[in-house]
């Protein structure tokens, strides 16, 4: 029935089943944030403390910088070899059936964790095998979205994975700041992590249930299989024959031919210049720095750390502090969702990494001048600094680095590539994880000038080398990149063969010859022309 039924999107029909796949798909990216929230509030949990802890050469109990580094980092190499080991699993045994899979292991790391008594290793051992699952998500959920959402909602659907981190990190605010006043008991931080449990089982049901990625069928030489999942997508099931399903095929099935002509793409090839495809490895390694440089804006600086940053701020409650920081993330996210079908990718990604920049800098300023435990201003302003910089992050920098990676690789290399390009964030995930508490007790403060240093080079990744996808369907962003003399700074201006602007087809052009038509030549034809998207 779902496959019957669509609704206008900007004036093109998508599929009520591909608003449900993004809505369930999502759901791995509340899996990663909830993970990701609920460490810096439990490692101030008393009986959390108490049994992971280490004992001080006074008796005191509490941790030392480099136990609490691998503790909080473990799940970030874990993720970094789930999101390697994903490009396998996603190209053998599909998309779908590779998010169960990481479900599944998702879940096996929250149990060890939870039968953890007095271990750290036990507890560390736990939340590198969820880092695995996680890892794996990472990688499946954005391509999958990518490769089956219609392209009139595809960059809304594929930030919906970065609003779900938010709310999943907001949710575990919430959870650890109930739970705090428990905290003698091992309850307190079990139920946290076991409600990582419960909220994995939609994901892994429910994605048995959407189409399977139309452009991995058609890799797989299913062409009924692909028309059908493409079909559903639309919401023209029993239509199959509808312009829009064809048009779509079409375009795949040429793209495909010409992917086909230079051969099955393997790891090494997405470092090969010689391939045949154009630019491959400058998608490669822009995808990596990409996603490297997302953690190295500091976001993880302040939802790793935070609580225990405000607490060294004098903050009388850093638990309610990073749930506020959370509120702040899920909201500023809904702006990104508008932003990147409004604004595209490249000046939203440009700016955000520049005020960023600004607000780091008054940041590390005015926590290294002035000594927030003496003076309760201070503590003040670094919270105002902290909610302006995850307000520009989650609004540009977390949504739009997904939708990128989903967006810029050739289909039969995607897998891998999109693996390369997770395991940068993941690689930088860890570095942040690890380091944030040694370099905090050497400068404190300063570190934050770091993060300076790394968004006005995240600005200029993006100014000179990321083309501008918005409003292409994946295959002509295969096109764009193979434009001769195209520079990533005019990239807007490129329209495709057969279209007279990115929003309209030329449906003659389009279907009886390859080349493409400009507006001058079509006026007085208004009645050739359809407009499919914006």
């Amino acid at each position: 029935m779902l496959g019957q039924k669509s609704i206008k999107v900007n004036g093109a029909d998508c599929g009520v089943e591909a608003i449900l796949l993004g809505v369930i798909t999502s759901i791995g990216g509340f899996l990663f944030g909830y993970d990701t929230g609920q460490i810096s509030s439990m490692v101030l949990f008393k009986d959390f403390i108490d049994r992971f802890a280490q004992v001080q050469p006074n008796g005191e109990i509490k941790w030392t910088p480099i136990i609490q580094s691998i503790l909080v980092s473990l799940m970030s190499i874990g993720s970094l070899l789930g999101a390697l080991s994903g490009a396998y699993t996603a190209d053998w045994w599909g998309r779908r059936k590779s998010m169960t899979f990481g479900v599944a292991i998702f879940i096996i790391g929250n149990v060890i964790q939870i039968t953890a008594m007095e271990s750290w290793v036990h507890m560390m051992m736990g939340r590198f095998v969820a880092g695995l699952g996680v890892g794996n998500l990472s990688v499946g959920v954005p391509m999958f979205q990518s490769e089956c959402s219609p392209r009139e909602i595809r960059g809304a659907v594929v930030a919906s994975y970065q609003l779900m981190i938010t709310i999943g990190i907001l949710v575990s605010n919430i959870a650890c700041l109930g739970f705090k006043k428990m905290d003698t008991s091992s309850a307190s931080w079990r139920i946290v992590i076991g409600l990582g449990i419960l909220f994995s089982l939609p994901l892994g049901a429910g994605i048995l249930v959407v189409p399977e990625s139309p452009r991995w069928l058609a890799s797989r030489g299913d062409w009924d299989g692909a028309q059908l999942s493409l079909g559903r997508l639309r919401g023209m099931k029993h239509n199959l024959e509808h312009p829009l399903v064809q048009d779509d095929l079409k375009e795949m099935r040429d793209i495909l031919e010409k992917e086909r002509q230079v051969g099955q793409g393997g790891w090494i090839e997405c470092f090969n210049p010689n391939t045949g495809v154009p630019k491959l490895v400058w998608r490669t390694f822009l995808g990596f720095f990409i996603h490297f440089l997302q953690q190295w804006t500091g976001v993880n600086y302040f939802f790793y750390y935070g609580a225990t940053i405000f607490q060294s701020a004098g903050i009388e409650d850093p638990i309610q502090t990073q749930l506020i920081l959370g509120a702040v993330n899920v909201a500023t996210t809904f702006m990104g969702l508008w932003f990147v079908e409004k604004f595209g990718r490249r000046w939203p990604l440009f700016i955000g990494a520049l005020w960023q920049a600004g607000w780091l800098a008054v940041f590390a300023a005015v926590g290294t001048a002035i000594n927030p435990e003496e003076n309760k201003t201070v503590g003040i302003v670094l919270i105002v600094c902290a909610c302006m910089f995850i307000a520009s992050f989650a609004s540009t920098w977390g949504p739009m680095a997904w939708v990128v990676i989903g967006e810029t690789f050739p289909l039969r290399t995607r897998a891998k590539q999109a693996s390369i390009a997770t395991a940068g964030n993941w690689l930088g995930n860890f570095m942040i994880a690890f380091l944030t508490p040694l370099a905090t007790a050497g400068i404190s403060y300063g570190y934050g000038f770091v993060f300076v240093g790394t968004n006005l080079a995240a600005a200029l990744l993006v100014w000179f080398f990321l083309y501008e996808s918005r409003a292409l369907s994946l295959e002509n962003v295969d096109l764009m990149y193979g434009q001769e003399g195209m520079k990533p700074w005019n990239s807007h201006k490129w329209v495709p063969p057969g279209y007279i602007t990115r929003e309209q087809r030329d449906e003659v052009a389009f279907r009886g010859t390859d080349k493409p038509r400009n507006s001058e030549s079509n006026s007085g034809e208004d009645s050739r022309v359809e407009k499919i998207d914006a």
